[in-house]
């Protein structure tokens, strides 16, 4: 099962997460998204894999550690996390409304596009 979780939600499920180890969050939105829009790493590592690259990246990520997956929406970053538990990860989650809830939930001075 993935989690769902709301930006604002993040930091509670990060201490939940804490007995496997720092959260990674994963942002899988393309080069010129998160030029345009980025979050601030705090209380966790920021790690960023455009998703059509993650196949042949995957060796970078841990999958003892907690991720949760950021996209614009939610829709990619949902794709992706269904990937990961495929792929054998166990603490995953979707961040639900994507760097767009990012901006309205956790910080007003991330632009949206």
């Amino acid at each position: 099962m993935i989690d769902q979780v709301q930006p604002a939600q993040l930091q509670e499920w990060i201490t939940s997460q804490a007995t496997h180890g720092a959260t990674v969050v994963l942002d899988v939105r393309e080069t010129w998204e998160v030029q345009t829009a980025c979050v601030t790493a705090q209380g966790f590592e920021l790690m960023k894999i455009p998703m059509h690259t993650l196949p042949a990246r995957l060796v970078e990520l841990n999958r003892d550690q907690p991720i949760a997956v950021l996209c614009h929406h939610g829709a990619r970053s949902m794709q992706v996390a269904a990937f990961l538990v495929q792929q054998g990860f166990d603490h995953v989650a979707n961040i639900s409304g994507g760097i767009n809830a990012w901006s309205s939930q956790v910080d007003a001075a991330v632009p949206t596009y």
